[in-house]
């Protein structure tokens, strides 16, 4: 068994945005074993969660185990910290432990650039971002890498924070702004835990895509019900989306129907399900599946040697 400390360099947006795009395509036709994530809550602050999955067509099984400590930053330490473990299909044996922190983040920005690639209908885009984190950068980094950037709009609880996402983005005419102006756009990405609503229905105009990626737990949502009601709602997998996506508390509370779900963005990249019409509004409801953890630890073993750890 081999370990990837995979801190030399890592895979690029344009490779894993294609690995993230050929698991979901496997995902859509429905050959994958994942059940959905355990999570364990700690008692004052924080939960982990471990994620099995296997892709017969890759030849690859394993499984990610990843926290979530929300006080972490004020300790120095990143807010999600991950290992995946892979082992061999045949024998069960461990053949390797990836430090996946960096790459998680990687693989969950590649699955929004995947998404808008297949339902934002206007390119070149204008994008808003409401939240200014780690996994923003990951998300504007691999939709550059996916589509034209016009202009990007963000905004942050923290102006400090949205100010240096800008400057760190100049390049692509970034600008720290309002949460309503940068929902003005054409492509809107949610990132922050946030368990009440931030995006109100009435600031979204027709054509908007929305990634809607901080809500990955139970009783986290970022979207104002209504507009919900008022969009085409793709999500990764159907199972974890009920249980802890952007839907999870409007379905718990019945402002919304599990029926109106528009289908997977497996099943809208193998061309099975589609946006209505340019004018319709879409949404990623993005949990984060086991399977683009396993398909982004390929690429870094591809790229490492690792070191040898002894098993058993």
């Amino acid at each position: 068994m081999r370990y990837y400390p995979v801190h030399s360099g890592y895979p690029s947006y344009p490779e894993v945005n294609d690995a993230i795009e050929t698991v979901f395509a496997e995902h859509g036709r429905g050959e994958v074993r994942m059940p959905p994530k355990v999570y364990v809550e700690f008692v004052e602050s924080g939960d982990f969660r471990t994620m099995p999955a296997y892709l017969p067509a890759l030849g690859l099984a394993g499984a990610k185990i990843v926290n979530v400590n929300p006080n972490n930053r004020a300790r120095g330490l990143p807010t999600v910290m991950a290992l995946t473990m892979i082992i061999d299909v045949e024998t069960g044996v461990p053949e390797a432990i990836i430090n996946a922190t960096e790459l998680t983040a990687m693989r969950t920005g590649a699955a929004g650039a995947v998404a808008s690639k297949h339902l934002s209908p206007r390119q070149p885009a204008t994008l808003g971002f409401v939240g200014a984190g780690r996994q923003a950068e990951a998300l504007i980094e691999a939709m550059a890498a996916a589509l034209e950037i016009e202009e990007v709009w963000v905004w942050s609880r923290t102006e400090k924070s949205a100010d240096a996402f800008a400057a760190r983005y100049a390049d692509f005419n970034a600008t720290s702004t309002t949460i309503q102006r940068a929902c003005d756009c054409d492509l809107l990405t949610t990132t922050t835990p946030s368990t009440k609503p931030l995006v109100m229905a009435e600031w979204i105009h027709g054509g908007t895509h929305i990634n809607a990626i901080g809500a990955d737990a139970p009783g986290k949502q970022e979207l104002d019900p209504a507009l919900l009601m008022n969009a085409e709602v793709f999500v990764d997998d159907l199972s974890q989306a009920t249980h802890s996506g952007e839907i999870n508390v409007p379905m718990s509370t019945g402002r919304y129907d599990p029926a109106r779900i528009a289908g997977t963005l497996g099943e809208v990249i193998i061309k099975e399900k589609f946006r209505s019409s340019p004018d319709a509004i879409t949404i990623f409801d993005s949990t984060g599946l086991a399977i683009q953890d396993l398909a982004i630890a390929a690429l870094a073993m591809d790229m490492e040697d690792g070191c040898e750890l002894p098993f058993p």
